[in-house]
């Protein structure tokens, strides 16, 4: 429970602040109704409305120039037109959706990959992009703030009476900024930290564009206020511009309410607040939800574009972006729908429609539809986490919740719109069902603080716009217990207390649920049922499952698994799920819902390409580990000058007698005993300790499930390996490599030239070689800070682990490096991931510090 609660600590921080602005504006909003703000919406002139389509349309044209410009930076070539599509769509999705479900990085790194740039440039590209943000932000707010500053409501903000200390406190950041720029190594440090900045000309670009792009927002929200308002353009831009900044420091997705709140405040010696109001909500649909609904298109017409390209090229063999996307996009529209059908109930119906519905159906009828409908906005709140999870069930619920709200609709007062809404979602989404495949239990749903962050948002939208609706009802105890016609207070605050009861209801069961049993080291009969999925599988650390030492998750069908260790708070799987692609991304999720059952962190430790988009829509973020290296056993030969290396290797040692010889499984137990000894020796010399986890270490009974290789000198066995060889002849490695003072210098190189040779002869495609630690990092200084201390500790940590001597001994054999990653919770449980893994590899606390 109190792992759970310091997860969950900063999105309550959020609804915290999301809570408080919204009593913020009630007060502010005390002498209005919902029929104020709705008439003042109305009354903004149609001449104000096109001049803010135009200016939105300046707006995503000047934030295009944010990408165009660090491109530049990065000296990559590719063409405008190419960037400012990426860039709108992925502005556009920052917006309005943020990060939980499709967010604008995600975007620009599909699109932009796409079109060959690579991940470390992209890497490059997102923090340049920051800077050009917040540096348009300090110069313009330092301005503003210094020559207008903004008089702030006294009853909130008690001992800062104007923004002008704020201007003072910017301006000084930017001339911090400019000074730096100036430098010759151009780093500003911050607390510890270090970061690089651009030369005095690309700064000046960069705070140029972002005060163009800050402007002409503003300038927006200043088309559609009342052309009476009296308010000049720099008193709104410094509203503005703190209202914004606001907003994103409150965590809720695009400032929702705390936006709105903030504007209401500044602008109050101005403007009325429903004024406010009403503008806010024009800014929202013209420079929010217009773009949005254009970049939806766009998107989706890129995705066909490569969508028929991928099939064209690969024969369909690659094109699977359409099962990631579109079950995403449900997501969204579920979630929205629902939202749609609270805010509904929270209003009363049309006169001339409810005086129809009400001389057809009787006042009981008319109270239970309406309950039901809001009942209905709720369960699609929660069912939209099960479309995102890919629950079979939670699909045929949606369906089935959607047809119902449309009859409620109708029932409730002849909501036509709301109906035929609900009608088109529901249609939308009843081709989709091969996409909802899992068959995992509705009450085993996890959701994250973010998304009960989201639907608790969603209540208090509610609940604040039942309050505007019926401000001008007085409050009562009778309200409750009255059933009239006309009562529809009292409905839609039973309809608010039903949804909020529901709620309630769910996450107290959830709560008092009771924790599953902590799993338990996998018994004799698991191990055994594990053998036959090992030796079927494509890729050969699966064979690490037969060591015994870590907890086995299997599918219903029990044709694959996950093999993971507990340490501490982390729940690590040791690679990546084993079974088809299907069998993975179900697996995959079955373990990230039992972590959450136990209120733990969900891990997955090298892990390869293939299945990122996985992993990536469990909420993990992704770090890289190093590269593995494999051999395409089909090409290699100890023929030409390449391998002159390798040859004069295999000939010293056939010199010496030395000869390589792959002993079947089941003879191995007969040389158990002279290989103990050996193992003994190796440990012994190297000072070390056996390693677990993702190692293997010496178990008889372990070594006797696998092919053995051992190096024979004059009869005698000097030095062995392992062979993790599985029957589908995709790939074969090796794990345990020992030898002792006998072996011959080279003895591991002999050893593996012979195990690829063999490995063609047997059929094989691949030989992996293992990981390489830390390879393949970027060093760049606008790399991320994890790929620059990687690639130091590559260069300079030979005296820790021989980090370069292992690539290169590998890089003999002309392998092809393939991307190793971390999948974890980021932020600051990254330390405790790392300490935890490590725990589990060297079995225990004490391993860490020793070797």
């Amino acid at each position: 429970m109190k792992e759970r609660l310091l997860a969950a600590a900063g999105p309550l921080l959020g609804v915290a602040l999301f809570a408080l602005a919204f009593a913020i504006l009630h007060h502010e909003l005390a002498a209005y109704d919902y029929h104020d703000v709705l008439g003042r919406l109305s009354e903004i002139p149609p001449h104000r409305v096109a001049f803010s389509f135009a200016l939105t349309a300046g707006g995503y044209f000047t934030l295009t120039g944010y990408d165009a410009l660090a491109f530049r930076w990065i000296r990559h070539p590719l063409r405008y037109p190419r960037i400012a599509l990426a860039s709108f769509i992925a502005f556009v999705f920052s917006h309005n959706v943020g990060l939980s479900f499709l967010g604008g990085s995600a975007v620009r790194y599909r699109m932009f990959s796409s079109w060959g740039v690579k991940t470390g440039e992209l890497a490059r590209i997102i923090p340049f992009n920051m800077i050009t943000f917040w540096m348009g932000f300090v110069a313009l707010g330092g301005f503003v703030s210094l020559v207008a500053p903004l008089r702030l409501p006294g009853e909130w903000h008690p001992v800062i009476t104007s923004s002008r200390p704020l201007g003072v406190v910017l301006i000084a950041l930017m001339a911090l900024y400019v000074s730096q720029s100036f430098r010759r190594q151009r780093k500003l440090s911050l607390w510890g930290f270090e970061v690089d900045l651009p030369g005095p000309g690309m700064s000046a670009a960069q705070v140029a564009i972002s005060s163009l792009d800050w402007a002409l927002a503003a300038s927006v929200f200043y088309a559609l206020l009342p052309p009476e308002s009296g308010v000049s353009f720099i008193h709104l831009l410094g509203a503005f511009l703190l209202s914004q900044v606001v907003g994103v420091v409150s965590h809720v997705p695009a400032g929702l309410g705390v936006f709105e709140t903030m504007m209401v405040l500044l602008l109050a010696p101005w403007l009325s607040g429903d004024a406010v109001l009403a503008s806010a909500l024009a800014y929202r649909l013209v420079y929010y939800l217009l773009p949005l609904l254009i970049a939806v298109v766009l998107f989706a017409g890129f995705e066909l574009r490569e969508r028929r390209d991928l099939l064209r090229r690969a024969r369909g063999a690659l094109a699977q972006w359409g099962p990631e996307l579109i079950p995403r996009v449900l997501t969204i529209a579920v979630f929205a729908t629902g939202m749609v059908l609270l805010l509904s109930g929270a209003t009363p119906a049309e006169g001339g429609r409810f005086e129809v519905i009400e001389r057809i159906l009787p006042i009981p009828a008319l109270e239970m539809s309406h309950l039901l409908a809001s009942l209905v906005g709720v369960a699609l709140l929660l069912l939209a986490r099960a479309l995102q999870q890919r629950v079979e069930a939670g699909y045929a619920l949606t369906l089935g919740m959607l047809a119902a709200g449309a009859v409620f609709s109708l029932l409730k007062g002849l909501d036509w719109e709301e109906a035929a809404l609900l009608s088109a979602m529901f249609l939308v989404l009843l081709p989709c069902r091969r996409f909802f495949y899992r068959k995992s239990s509705l009450l085993s749903l996890s959701f994250t603080p973010g998304w009960v962050t989201s639907i608790v948002v969603a209540m208090i939208s509610t609940g604040f716009f039942v309050l505007l609706v019926y401000r001008q009802v007085e409050y009562s105890h009778a309200l409750w217990w009255q059933f009239e016609v006309d009562a529809h207070a009292p409905r839609s605050l039973r309809a608010l207390l039903g949804g909020a009861g529901l709620l309630a209801f769910l996450g107290l069961a959830r709560l008092l649920r009771v924790a599953p049993p902590i799993p338990l080291p996998p018994t004799a009969a698991e191990l055994e049922r594990v053998v036959p999925i090992v030796r079927g599988s494509t890729r050969s650390h699966a064979h690490l499952a037969l060591l015994g030492d870590k907890q086995l998750l299997f599918d219903e069908s029990g044709s694959g698994f996950v093999m993971y260790g507990v340490a501490g708070r982390s729940w690590v799987s040791m690679g990546d799920p084993v079974g088809s692609p299907e069998l993975r991304r179900e697996l995959a999720w079955r373990f990230h819902e039992l972590v959450d059952a136990h209120g733990g962190l969900t891990v997955f430790y090298e892990v390869g390409g293939e299945d990122l988009p996985i992993y990536l829509d469990l909420g993990l973020s992704l770090r890289k580990l190093g590269e593995e290296g494999r051999v395409r056993v089909s090409d290699f030969s100890l023929e030409g000058s390449v391998r002159k290396g390798l040859r004069a290797t295999r000939r010293r040692m056939e010199r010496e007698g030395a000869i390589v010889e792959v002993l079947p499984a089941a003879t191995v137990p007969r040389v158990l005993d002279e290989l103990s000894a050996i193992s003994d020796t190796w440990l012994r010399n190297k000072s070390t300790r056996e390693k677990r986890f993702s190692l293997g270490r010496f178990d008889r009974a372990y070594l006797s499930e696998t092919p053995l290789a051992v190096v024979r000198r004059g009869g005698r066995i000097v030095a062995f390996a392992n062979i993790w060889a599985p029957e589908m002849r995709e790939e074969f490695s090796v794990d345990l490599m020992r030898y002792d003072d006998e072996a011959p210098s080279g003895v591991m190189e002999f050893l593996f030239i012979e195990l690829l040779l063999w490995g063609r002869q047997q059929g094989y495609q691949w030989f992996s070689l293992g990981m390489a630690p830390l390879s393949g990092f970027e060093h760049h200084r606008l790399a991320p800070l994890w790929n620059r201390v990687g690639a130091l500790l590559f260069r300079h940590g030979e005296n820790f682990y021989h980090f370069r001597g292992l690539r290169d001994f590998k890089e003999k054999f002309d392998p092809v490096w393939e991307p190793r990653y971390l999948a974890s919770p980021g932020g600051l449980t990254l330390p405790i991931v790392l300490t935890q893994i490590s725990t589990l590899i060297s079995g225990g606390v004490t391993g860490v510090v020793r070797k």
